[in-house]
Parts: structure tokens; C-alpha cells; sequence
């Protein structure tokens, strides 16, 4: 029943297989709006909430190259950027082919 379901809104979680990380603090809607499109998605993500952790954000910042905002978000150990950035690529159609990209 789920399976017709996800069909019927377009929703494909079988074919997600990439791996996907997202830096976030609890309370920031722009983190929380990024969480539910990769959710309505279903993707599974590995999320680390930096709040008030300065070493943990510094760790995020050099791997987004100095962007130090969240959420930011990695497909494949590749950065993708933010919540706009993230939305962006769904609605140009070019999420859902990285998602289904293998982690290599």
C-alpha cells in the first residue's frame, strides 16, 4: 500500500542510494525546511545538530568552503549548499538524479 502511494505522488525512496549529510542547529526553520524535502523524498540522512558547538561549525565551514550558515547539505561527500540550494536543484529536476547516484 505505501509503495502505491509513494508511486502516486511521485515519491521513490528505493532509488535513493546516495549518502546524504545536512549541518544543522534545531530550531532554524531553513534546517527544518531542508529536512522535510529530503524526508518527503525518502531520504536517509545523517544529521549533525552544531548548535553553540564552535568546533563542530568550523569542521562544517571547511568542508562547504568558509560558508559557515546551515542547514549545509552534502550528497556523496559533495557540498550542495543550503536550503535554497537544495530546493533549487529539486526544482530544476536535478535532485533526484544526484540521489540516486551510489555513494562512490
Amino acid at each position: 500500500m505505501l509503495n502505491l502511494i509513494n508511486n502516486f505522488l511521485g515519491r521513490h525512496p528505493e532509488k535513493v542510494k546516495a549518502n546524504v549529510e545536512i549541518y544543522t542547529w534545531q530550531t532554524c526553520p531553513y534546517c527544518i525546511r531542508a529536512k522535510m524535502l529530503l524526508a518527503w523524498k525518502g531520504v536517509q540522512f545523517t544529521e549533525y545538530k552544531i548548535d553553540g558547538d564552535e568546533a563542530a561549525r568550523a569542521k562544517m565551514a571547511e568542508r562547504a568552503h568558509g560558508r559557515r550558515t546551515v542547514p549545509q547539505i552534502f550528497i556523496n561527500n559533495q557540498h550542495i549548499g543550503g536550503c535554497d540550494d537544495l530546493y533549487e536543484l529539486d526544482t530544476k529536476g536535478r535532485l533526484d538524479p544526484v540521489l540516486e547516484q551510489l555513494a562512490a
